[in-house]
């Protein structure tokens, strides 16, 4: 990978691009919650697309619960440690609820499955998971989501949420870091 302090983002999904994969899923998604479902997006990355999507949905008529887990596992590198940290817990009840996961991308899907386990554990009725991204891996991963909005290619990905060391997430383009 090219030096990141130096490197030059590379375009791979245009803005407009991630706006019509946001709409997309809204469609797919919408028949399958309700207005007690709980949206749960995991930080940080996942804010960008977490707020995209709900408005999305509120489009449609649904009306999610919103809420937050923020889990990390890449720190400031630019691979995953192989360990999953939680920062904070969510806000909302779960206990027999709908959840939706909402996440920027699925690579090792450590985090997905962090997720997944803790809010089964705290007793959700039926645990959805949604990523932007999902970018091919040469192991198996332990779960497959079950909403997709974009397979993204191998490569480091920065911009609508994605960073290296908190940098590039504001970008309204995905792009690579390579």
């Amino acid at each position: 990978m090219a030096d990141p302090a130096t490197a030059i983002p590379t375009v791979l999904l245009p803005a407009d691009q991630v706006a019509a994969t946001v709409e997309a899923l809204a469609d797919r998604i919408a028949p399958v919650v309700d207005d007690e479902t709980v949206a749960m997006v995991l930080l940080t990355g996942g804010l960008w697309f977490g707020a995209d999507l709900t408005r999305a949905l509120a489009r449609r008529g649904r009306h999610l619960r919103f809420d937050a887990l923020w889990l990390a596992s890449y720190g400031d590198g630019t691979s995953s440690r192989g360990r999953i940290d939680v920062h904070g817990r969510f806000q909302r009840e779960v206990e027999g609820r709908r959840v939706l996961i909402l996440d920027d991308v699925f690579d090792t899907g450590l985090s997905l499955s962090e997720a997944v386990a803790l809010l089964n554990r705290e007793g959700a009725a039926e645990v959805l998971t949604c990523v932007f991204a999902r970018k091919p891996w040469p192991e198996p991963r332990a779960l497959t989501p079950d909403f997709v909005g974009w397979e993204a290619p191998a490569r480091f990905l920065v911009g609508y949420g994605l960073d290296h060391a908190g940098k590039w997430r504001g970008l309204p383009d995905v792009c690579a870091l390579d």
